[in-house]
């Protein structure tokens, strides 16, 4: 790339972020199923938000046109992958719901 040029990464794999919710719990249905029931079953729509961050889209045509970047995953492998990921590291997800990363970041960056 060029020096000081921004370059936009993306997948080109627009979806409406309700289906990427679904998505992820179909995943967490079949990985780690909760005697629960669905996980679907924890999806509530907030009425103050309607259509709200309904999806978004990065334009990644630059990056791939000037440098010959293409994603190396799909959606469905890096979404199945990444959800594997926070069920394997509970320790990493437990410290982020605690704060404790703040910590972390305070150390490294004196923030």
């Amino acid at each position: 790339g060029r020096v000081g040029e921004t370059y936009n990464i993306g997948g080109w794999n627009e979806k409406a972020n309700i289906d990427i919710v679904k998505t992820v719990c179909a995943l967490l249905d079949e990985l780690r199923p909760s005697a629960d029931g669905p996980y679907s079953r924890l999806v509530t729509y907030v009425k103050e938000r309607p259509g709200h961050d309904r999806r978004y889209a990065i334009d990644a045509r630059k990056i791939e046109r000037e440098l010959g970047w293409r994603p190396a995953e799909t959606f469905e492998t890096g979404i199945r992958k990444t959800v594997q990921w926070y069920l394997d590291h509970p320790e990493w997800v437990a410290r982020v719901q605690s704060g404790a990363y703040r910590d972390w970041v305070s150390t490294q960056y004196g923030a």
